[in-house]
């Protein structure tokens, strides 16, 4: 009976753990010190969306300036340790393009995503803008234009394709 009662109570103890490391950490507040993995320029500088990336073993996430730089850095194959959590700005809780607030947050596997609006991100090159849910972000398809997708379907293109920065395009206010 006792052996009966250590084993259920390892079992259950082994759940917890498994439950805790499945937890992402939780977001870094967005400060002047955060500076943007490809270029390591500052990323409040610039404005539109934002996302962070938290890698095992790190003990600060890679921030990106534009959120379709964190999309291409997660569909390059070149990455040295595996990614615990992503987050990214949501615009709709933001108060504006550039006053997304330091805490403004949500994992991107819980976001929606505009792609092919008529917007420059953060970089200047055409911007992936996430948002908490659909309703959020018709006011700002209404006005840009694009396709909402969940972050699993943005295309490859959407990143990764060669940019035209002679192109027009608008800087939301």
């Amino acid at each position: 009976m006792k052996t009966a009662a250590l084993i259920l109570a390892l079992l259950a103890l082994t759940a917890c753990k498994e439950d805790q490391a499945k937890a992402p950490p939780p977001p870094v507040e967005l400060t002047t010190a955060a500076l943007s993995f490809f270029c390591q320029m500052n990323v409040l500088e610039h404005g539109g969306p934002k996302g962070q990336i938290h890698l095992e073993g790190y003990p600060a996430p890679l921030f990106f300036a534009q959120v379709r730089d964190l999309v291409a850095y997660m569909k390059s194959p070149e990455r040295d340790a595996r990614i615990t959590a992503v987050y990214v700005s949501d615009m709709g809780k933001a108060a504006g393009w550039n006053d997304l607030g330091p805490n403004n947050w949500i994992l991107a596997k819980e976001a929606q995503f505009i792609i092919g609006a008529n917007v420059a991100g953060g970089m200047g090159a055409p911007e992936i803008v996430p948002f908490g849910d659909e309703a959020t972000a018709a006011p700002f398809l209404d006005k840009y234009g694009g396709t909402l997708l969940p972050f699993t379907a943005i295309p490859d293109e959407a990143a990764l394709a060669p940019v035209d920065l002679s192109q027009f395009l608008e800087t939301p206010s």
